[in-house]
């Protein structure tokens, strides 16, 4: 940046004057209330837009905007003459060296000259040691590839001599002839062979676990052999490929001394339980040998082989012997449970009994309702036996758990301690051979593809699912009986879920869910047939009743609490799609389906028996044309027509049975609405699978319990009509009993004894006397006593609203009439009365009488509000009940 400098020519070098002029113009606009003007910045070096790089003309002008152009232009000039003055100084001030540096170069370029000369001589002689150099680097890097080639041919030879040194150990090992004696000695070796395996046979147990050690360590070797094998495979060695046969007959070697050794351990081991002959201590020594077993085998990947031994000499037999065609109707001879090798003391077996109405868990093998993939694998769990009073397959099914839990469980567990970590270090050699051998496998097997011992679900389930479809087919999945096809359903899944409470671990559960196997086991199950059997019986009893479509009410006390039989049908087949004899689980979604449709089939019958009924309330005055003040009243127009006189006795019979029937629809609707929640809120939301239908656009998911609202709100939506229709039946029976107040002016003008009112009319007891007797109350029964707490004050309000809108019409029609009368006798001889007495005591007598019709309609009034207030009608703030109070307390006539 650069600092300003004044010229030297100027007459004011301070600018004295300018800077008087800014400060005059400051604090003038100061004053003015403007803002201060920019200080002006002159130009110097250190200004940053003119050392911006590069330079910006535009950026500079606006920060010069408060400057005009001829003034800029003379700061440039002025900053201009600045620089100059300054490069002519720097010059001045480095003159003579700038003078001197000419003279000092002279003669370089002949010293330059003479330094180039050696220089070519330098870069030959270095370019030759370099060529030298890299020669000799060649020769050495040749010299050390041949010293790494012949390493790892030597590492090779090694490996090769490994490999030989292993397959001569383990033929020894096998007591397998060796090529070389294999043309002297194979007689005397096959018959040392077989003289040292049949000496095997008779060894005691002593010799057997040697041999499942040496069998063990034999197949370390095995294993160790396979990795060098590996090792040769990215070369091309004939060595490897010629002794190829000699690891093949091994490995069958090896394979066949395993499973002979495996297979006569376990036949002991079943034997030695079923007998009894066995100590404890042999029995543990051949659960070590069996242990021992498995760990070879996981070592040599053939779990596939062990489970085929498993299944050949153990379950296929067992199997045989115990499900065959006629196996059901055959006693079958128990397998008594043994106690557990190490320690502790098993529990005895418990069958639980079928509840009469579990519909959330209809299985019940289970003694504890335990899921069995919350089981703690590490306890010993029993066998839990299924109820087999009267049922031969759940018989047959309890010896079957009790064979795997006497003969198989331990096994498994062994299976699944020696298979902790599976496969993880097989070598492919092993495995190809192991896949090979899928293509042999018998039907209903599945290889562990993945690695490790999968005894439940490759033997346990396979055999014993096979065998049920394949020998009890026809009987277990016959679904033309419907009860004894879901008590098979129901006994079968009972038996998985105990068979899967057997198994070592949950993922043995989750691999045997995932078999062949179980899915078709699943699939004979011919469940959709079932359904259109019990849908066929259940819609089929349903519309038998739902034919008549006139509502009775029932004398049978089995349909309660309903009062018709059409609706405890409803309500039956309802329930019964959900009870322990009926419903399974897998057709959860089509029982649901068939409930809602029941609810819409229950609502159109009902639409079609309810009587259509005239609902219309006779037209009262309405209480928004009434004045608020008894003179408003009395001045207020005729009342619209309406019917004033006492119904027939053909109406009122004909009402009570109309009241009857809309009783009954009404009770029905309302008990089945909390009959359906109920079920929904005990067993329902429980049951169905946590789930949501979607609309038809798609979008806003539906709950199910929002369907299920969704279809009851269509039966709701009757109970207004019939609470209409009823409510208008009970003001009818109220304005009857309401009637016998007009006669009330005649009745006083013709008593004797003219005494003050004290006590309501009669008929005022009689108004909500319909409404008593619909709900029962002081009474035996009535037509809605069921739904008393529902609608009972709703329709007391209803019925006193209209009752009282009729009242306040007669009362209205009374004072007129009386002014009438009293506007008629004006008209006549001054000596007239009200009641046509000509001496002024009658008319004083007149005005009594008036008086006391008064207090008897305040009374009354006041009577009405009170049944009102029992029926828990708030009565204060009905604005129709202050008009008839209004009405009451004013005068008859106006004078």
């Amino acid at each position: 940046m650069y600092t300003f400098k004044a010229n030297d020519n100027s007459r004011d070098p301070l600018d004295l004057e300018r800077l008087a002029e800014e400060l005059a113009e400051r604090e003038h606009g100061t004053n003015t209330g403007q803002h201060d003007l920019p200080v002006y910045v002159p130009l110097s070096h250190n200004n940053q837009y003119l050392s911006a790089e590069p330079f910006n003309v535009e950026e500079f002008l606006l920060s010069r905007a408060y400057t005009s152009l001829p003034d800029l232009r003379t700061e440039l000039r002025d900053y201009l003459a600045t620089l100059k003055e300054e490069l002519v100084q720097l010059i001045n001030d480095d003159y003579e060296a700038f003078i001197s540096l000419s003279t000092d170069l002279r003669g370089e370029g002949a010293r330059l000259e003479r330094l180039k000369r050696p220089l070519g001589d330098l870069r030959s002689d270095i370019l030759a040691s370099r060529s030298e150099l890299q020669e000799i680097e060649n020769a050495i890097q040749l010299k050390l590839k041949k010293r790494s080639d012949l390493r790892e041919e030597k590492t090779f030879l090694h490996l090769l001599l490994k490999i030989s040194e292993s397959i001569t150990r383990l033929e020894s090992l096998l007591l397998i002839a060796s090529p070389s004696d294999e043309d002297h000695d194979r007689t005397n070796i096959g018959e040392l062979k077989s003289q040292t395996r049949q000496d095997e046979e008779l060894t005691d147990e002593r010799s057997r676990a040697n041999h499942a050690k040496h069998l063990a360590r034999v197949a370390a070797e095995y294993t160790q052999l396979l990795y060098h094998v590996s090792k040769t495979q990215t070369d091309q060695c004939a060595f490897v490929d010629e002794c190829q046969w000699r690891i093949d007959r091994i490995k069958s070697t090896l394979s066949s001394d395993l499973d002979h050794l495996f297979s006569s351990t376990l036949v002991a081991l079943v034997e030695g339980k079923d007998h009894g002959r066995a100590s404890e201590l042999e029995k543990a020594k051949w659960i070590s040998d069996i242990s021992e077993c498995f760990r070879t085998y996981d070592i040599l990947g053939l779990w596939s082989d062990a489970e085929e031994v498993l299944r050949t000499d153990i379950v296929r037999s067992f199997v045989k012997k115990t499900i065959y065609p006629g196996c059901l109707v055959e006693p079958h001879s128990p397998v008594v449970p043994h106690t557990p090798f190490l320690g502790g003391e098993r529990r005895p077996s418990v069958t639980t009994a079928h509840p009469p109405r579990t519909p959330y868990t209809p299985f019940t093998a289970f003694v504890t309702k335990q899921n069995p993939f919350e089981i703690n694998f590490e306890q010993h769990a029993q066998a839990h036996l299924l109820d087999d009073i009267d049922d031969p397959l759940a018989s047959l099914y309890n010896t079957i758990l009790r064979f795997v839990d006497r003969d198989m469980k331990r096994i498994m567990e062994l299976a699944s301690k020696a298979g902790v970590n599976p496969g993880s270090a097989t070598p492919k050699l092993t495995q190809s051979k192991t896949a090979s051998s899928t293509s042999n496998a018998p039907s209903g097997k599945q290889l562990s593809l993945s690695g490790g011992f999968d005894i439940m679900a490759n033997v346990v389930w396979a055999e014993i699912g096979k065998a049920i479809m394949d020998e009890l087919g026809s009987v277990v999945f016959a679904a033309g009986n419907p009860d004894e096809f879901r008590k098979h359903h129901e006994t079968t899944q009972a038996f998985i879920r105990a068979l899967e409470y057997l198994a070592p671990s949950m993922q043995a559960i989750e691999s045997m869910r995932s078999h062949p196997v179980y899915a078709a086991f699943e699939r004979r199950w011919q469940l959709p047939v079932y359904f259109q059997l019990r849908w066929k019986d259940i819609v089929t009893q349903l519309e038998e009743q739902l034919a008549v479509t006139k509502l009775e009410r029932s004398a049978a006390k089995d349909i309660a609490p309903f009062v018709t039989l059409q609706s405890a049908a409803v309500w039956t087949a309802i329930s019964s799609c959900w009870s322990a004899q009926i419903y399974i689980p897998e057709l959860s979604h089509r029982f649901w389906k068939l409930t809602l449709q029941l609810i819409c089939r229950y609502k159109s019958w009902l639409g079609s028996s309810i009587p259509p009924g005239d609902s219309k309330l006779p037209s009262a005055i309405s209480t928004d044309k009434m004045a608020s003040s008894p003179s408003g009243l009395s001045r207020a127009g005729t009342p619209t027509s309406m019917q004033v006189e006492a119904s027939s006795p053909e109406n009122i019979a004909a009402d009570e049975a109309l009241l009857k029937q809309l009783a009954m629809a009404l009770t029905d609707i309302k008990i089945m609405d909390r009959q359906v929640w109920k079920l929904w809120r005990e067993e329902l939301c429980t049951m169905l699978p946590d789930i949501s239908e979607a609309e038809v656009d798609g979008e806003n998911p539906i709950s199910l319990e929002d369907t299920l609202r969704h279809t009851l709100s269509n039966i709701i939506s009757l109970l207004p009509p019939l609470s209409t229709q009823i409510v208008s039946i009970l003001s009818r029976r109220g304005y009857d009993a309401l009637l016998p107040m007009r006669s009330i002016p005649s009745q006083f003008r013709a008593m004797s004894s003219k005494r003050m009112p004290t006590e309501p009319s009669h008929f005022v007891s009689l108004i909500f006397r319909a409404l008593r007797a619909f709900f029962g109350i002081g009474t035996a029964d009535g037509p809605g006593a069921a739904v008393k707490d529902d609608f009972l004050q709703s329709y007391a309000e209803e019925v006193f609203e209209n009752v009282a809108q009729r009242y306040i019409y007669f009362l209205t029609a009374m004072k007129k009439t009386e002014e009438s009368l009293r506007r008629l006798k004006k008209g006549k001889k001054s000596a007239f009365s009200l009641f046509g007495s000509s001496t002024p005591g009658k008319d004083d007598d007149g005005r009594a009488d008036e008086e006391k019709i008064r207090v008897q309609m305040i009374l009354d009034v006041e009577a009405f509000g009170k049944e009102a207030r029992s029926f828990g009608v708030d009565v204060e703030r009905s604005g129709t009940c202050r008009s008839l109070n209004e009405l009451a307390h004013a005068s008859l006539t106006e004078d």
